[in-house]
């Protein structure tokens, strides 16, 4: 029997489970199969999608635009097996078409029965789909693969000593999983899935930490919002937060409505808060200043144009012509240019009103052009006379760039009809080529992704510009809260309960033992005895909050990405997998025969667990490439192992032979009907 441990069993370590079920019948192992899933957290849901959470909390993509299974888009060597969508599943469940669904409560039963194409689940929805979906898995595994379900946590996994080289004797030896309930599991693969991970706090975090218990004041550093405590969060009292994206909305849901704060509409249809006093005062700002863009609910108006600038052969291309790839000056250009041309076409093709000329000879004269020169700038002037329908990318990443207000109010008052208009922009089909713009950006970052791994790059593109900068510009574009949210923040903002502090948001500890903070674009400043970093802790797997992380590293067996660059000591954070499979690399390149890695804390490109239906999504063919490099895996040990069995059985059959012979007598005697078939 051949064995697999995967540590972490949320959407990502089944996704590649229902992979290995897939592509059995074509990668055959040999032998029967136990799969070990490691994880506390239920198996397909796991942590962050768990249904022990508020109800309150949501996805921020629709129901329609949710799956877990491959399609006829996914470019994998394995076979393709469809499957439902968030929304069809509901629709199923309705229907009675889908019968095996585990509903725990009436809230989550209402849900099922009225959710829409358009609606944006609820995270416990989505644990249902995920829990469905991981046991459609298991029921399309073969009957010699068994799964046992560890309700506990991987700390550690050893081998062999020198086991770990392709080369070495003891390259196939067995892996060895330690569980933090003292039993260890013997297996010949480990795949890592251990999806978005906390880390330690750094020498900032301990800082402030420090400087909070001395002076009786509350921190909260980065983390998953729905596993922080906030009770400590004082009703009435100011709290600082930083950061202005899905986390930060997350957590004002769970300090205003989550505390029994109530939205209702007016007469005339706008959106009131009334609260429960219960909420503090939270003072909201970020590097730009303004929440992401809210969720697209508008449609196009023109079919969508084939891309032209930034594809997926450009970009292979790209990275294979040239020794190293500058991200901000080869690659940003060239999706910079995708994104506007994605943007015209729409606005010239689904609404020829507002342009005064024709999409062709626009296009023609929009294609040589560079995308941030004055001549685009002229042509456009030329072409689209109302400057609200021309797309400035600058203005768009940063809208209160070089803005100065005379004070806090009006400071509060332009945000608002910022927010407001955003609103309107991203909900009205008048402003379909917003639509447009978000795909031409998302499947430049699918076609990027592709190769991310590819470029040699300097420390600064690695870090700064593929690790923070343009992830951070794709979220805050295109993937923002759903536009209710945001609605919602209009009326927190109306209350008093929500205040903006600005763009290029300061804060600090002050001496007089209270939090500061205040933005160069207004005087003054807010004081608090509360701060909260309302983001995601930054990847670092040397400083991972998960022991068996650290302990792959710190073992040699893995090994942080270090960038080649000005700065030697520059690291990615990231755990470095090899392109073509996902195995674990260690420090020197080589890479382990036995341990693979998937996910967000590993160097290859991560565009999300799950997917929209029909977009080729990556992780699903990562997922495929994984599950087939394991099963190969797998395959080679049963063989190594069957080939050593049976030479081990010609041996003792071959030492055994002299002694049948000498002790004939005695067999003869116990067996006295070998004595027709003995060869003698």
């Amino acid at each position: 029997m051949r064995a697999l441990a995967v540590i972490g069993s949320g959407p990502r370590g089944i996704g590649v489970l229902e992979r290995i079920a897939a592509n059995l019948a074509t990668v055959p192992v040999g032998a029967p199969i136990v799969i070990h899933l490691i994880d506390p957290h239920p198996p397909g849901p796991g942590r962050i999608w768990r249904g022990e959470q508020s109800s309150l909390l949501k996805l921020n993509s629709m129901a329609r635009d949710v799956t877990m299974f491959t399609d006829e888009s996914s470019t994998i060597v394995g076979p393709v097996h469809p499957g439902p969508s968030l929304a069809e599943w509901a629709e199923g469940v309705n229907s009675g078409l889908i019968t095996d669904v585990r509903v725990p409560d009436d809230d989550l039963a209402a849900q099922i029965r009225t959710l829409t194409g358009s609606s944006f689940p609820t995270r416990r929805l989505q644990s249902l789909y995920l829990d469905w979906f991981y046991r459609r898995a298991l029921a399309g595994l073969a009957d010699d693969v068994t799964v046992r379900v560890h309700a506990a946590t991987a700390r550690e996994v050893t081998e062999p000593v020198g086991a770990g080289s392709p080369d070495s004797d003891h390259a196939h030896g067995r892996q060895r999983v330690h569980l933090d309930d003292g039993s260890v599991l013997s297996v010949d693969v480990v795949l890592y899935a251990l999806g978005h991970l906390e880390s330690r706090p750094g020498p900032q975090q301990v800082e402030l930490a420090a400087f909070a218990a001395r002076c009786g004041l509350v921190n909260i550093p980065p983390a998953f919002t729905a596993d922080a405590d906030l009770s400590r969060l004082v009703p009435g009292e100011n709290v600082i937060v930083r950061g202005m994206g899905l986390a930060a909305t997350d957590l004002v849901v769970l300090l205003t409505e989550g505390r029994g704060g109530r939205f209702t509409r007016t007469a005339h249809g706008e959106l009131e808060y009334e609260p429960s006093g219960r909420e503090p005062r939270l003072h909201l700002g970020s590097r730009r200043g303004v929440p992401y863009r809210s969720k697209i609910a508008s449609s196009l108006q023109a079919p969508r144009v084939e891309p032209r600038f930034f594809t997926a052969d450009i970009a292979r291309s790209l990275a294979a012509s040239q020794q190293s790839v500058q991200f901000g000056r080869e690659v940003w250009p060239l999706i910079a240019k995708e994104m506007l041309w994605g943007y015209y076409s729409e606005l010239f093709r689904g609404h020829p009103t507002r342009v005064t000329t024709e999409w062709p000879d626009f296009a023609e004269q929009f294609a040589p052009l560079d995308w941030d020169g004055d001549q685009l700038r002229a042509l456009v002037a030329r072409t689209v006379p109302d400057p609200r329908d021309r797309l400035d990318i600058a203005r768009l990443d940063r809208p209160l760039a070089s803005l100065r207000f005379e004070s806090r109010a009006a400071l509060q008052q332009h945000l608002r009809e910022h927010i407001r208009a955003d609103i309107h922009e991203r909900s009205s089909d008048d402003h379909s080529p917003t639509l447009a713009l978000f795909y031409s950006l998302l499947y430049s970052f699918f076609d990027f992704a592709s190769i991310a791994e590819a470029p040699r790059s300097s420390a600064g593109s690695r870090t700064d510009e593929l690790g923070r900068w343009f992830p951070g510009f794709f979220s805050y574009v295109a993937s923002g809260p759903p536009g209710h949210r945001l609605e919602e923040l209009l009326a927190l903002s109306r209350a008093g309960t929500v205040q903006f502090l600005g763009p290029d948001m300061w804060a600090r500890a002050d001496a007089a033992g209270c939090f500061v903070a205040g933005s160069p674009s207004v005087d003054g400043h807010i004081t608090a005895r509360a701060l909260v970093d309302a983001r995601l802790p930054e990847c670092s797997v040397t400083a991972s909050a998960s022991a068996v992380l650290r302990s792959l590293v710190s073992s040699g067996v893995g090994s942080e990405e270090r960038v080649d660059g000005d700065d030697s000591r520059a690291t990615s954070g990231k755990l470095r997998v090899r392109p073509l499979d996902s195995r674990v690399v260690d420090a020197s390149g080589t890479a382990h025969p036995l341990r693979f890695a998937v996910g967000p804390f590993t160097t290859a490109p991560f565009v999300g667990a799950f997917s929209r239906p029909g977009t080729d999504a990556v992780s699903f063919r990562e997922n495929d490439r994984v599950a087939r490099a394991i099963l190969d895996q797998l395959a080679t040990t049963a063989a190594r192992a069957g080939a050593a069995e049976a030479a081990a059985e010609a041996a003792a059959e071959a030492a055994a032979g002299p002694q049948r012979l000498a002790t004939g007598p005695q067999l003869l005697a116990a067996e006295p009907d070998l004595l027709a078939a003995a060869p003698f």
